[in-house]
């Protein structure tokens, strides 16, 4: 039997509230794959919470990165999430560099629906531009993707030709894959769009509405899509996989009036990552 592909995975676990590694974890471990978390930050709940008790560990990062190259560690993935400090970016470019045949993935949570976080200085959101140089995959929201390029949030929604421009341009920062999520299109709707710089290939899949918003979100959607393609998938059917299982997590969760803070209601759904599933809803953008 084929072993166990590995992933580690670089960011902060938070106790209440389903995000960052909380989310990973379950998820990519019920696609059969192995989580190896470097925590970045240990919380009693996430920072969307009123009051939180927190502890910085960016001084773990450099040690766990010099025990995994001391017992000769290989690694399929390497997977950046939240990161709160430019030294934890840093050690993100080191675990890069010792990892060259991983597959780098960078999920470049900086903000949502128009505006950086709080926590995202100037500063920091120019050197996640560090991290994206050297990602082959790069799976930005809209908000993300503005401060990436230096453009202005789009408050209208966007023709398909701004945004395949918007992929192209963030692909010529680095990444071979780019995947946007929570993109309102002209013709289209709210929609995840792909690009595939190698094939020069762009993809779309429609997301139905649903009026509310849940922590870890992102978190789920990376976690799904790096699973799929490390399983096999194309770029467009892992897009698809993880577009139907947030959206079904989000419904469900919507279902119930639970409050944003405490994340996706994903327990219940994990079975469907390992049923058989029709994925077809993509489309060329």
């Amino acid at each position: 039997m084929q072993g166990c592909k590995k992933v580690v995975s670089i960011q902060d676990i938070s106790g209440l509230g389903r995000c960052s590694l909380t989310v990973v974890i379950p998820v990519l471990s019920a696609m059969g794959i192995q989580v190896c978390p470097v925590p970045t930050a240990v919380l009693s709940a996430h920072t969307g919470y009123s009051e939180f008790v927190m502890r910085d560990l960016t001084d773990f990062m450099k040690p766990a990165l010099e025990h995994y190259k001391k017992m000769d560690m290989k690694f399929d993935c390497v997977y950046s999430g939240f990161l709160a400090s430019s030294e934890q970016i840093d050690h993100c470019l080191e675990f890069f560099e010792a990892f060259p045949n991983a597959l780098k993935v960078v999920d470049p949570v900086m903000g949502d629906g128009g505006k950086a976080y709080k926590t995202y200085t100037k500063e920091l959101c120019s050197r996640m531009v560090e991290l994206v140089k050297v990602a082959d995959i790069i799976t930005p929201n809209l908000t993300e993707a503005a401060i990436l390029l230096g453009e202005e949030y789009p408050t209208a929604s966007m023709r398909s030709s701004e945004i395949k421009s918007w992929l192209v341009r963030l692909s010529k920062q680095g990444a071979k894959i780019v995947v946007i999520t929570s993109v309102n299109l002209a013709d289209g709707g709210m929609s995840t769009v792909g690009y595939d710089k190698e094939n020069n290939s762009f993809w779309k899949i429609k997301n139905d509405y649903v009026p509310a918003h849940y922590s870890g979100t992102g978190d789920m959607f990376t976690s799904v899509l790096i699973g799929g393609l490390l399983k096999g998938d194309s770029l467009p059917i892992a897009m698809n996989r993880a577009t139907a299982f947030t959206e079904l997590t989000v419904k469900t969760t919507y279902s119930y009036q639970t409050q944003w803070t405490d994340g996706l209601m994903l327990e219940g759904q994990l079975p469907w990552l390992t049923s058989y599933q029709e994925l077809r809803d993509y489309t060329n953008l």
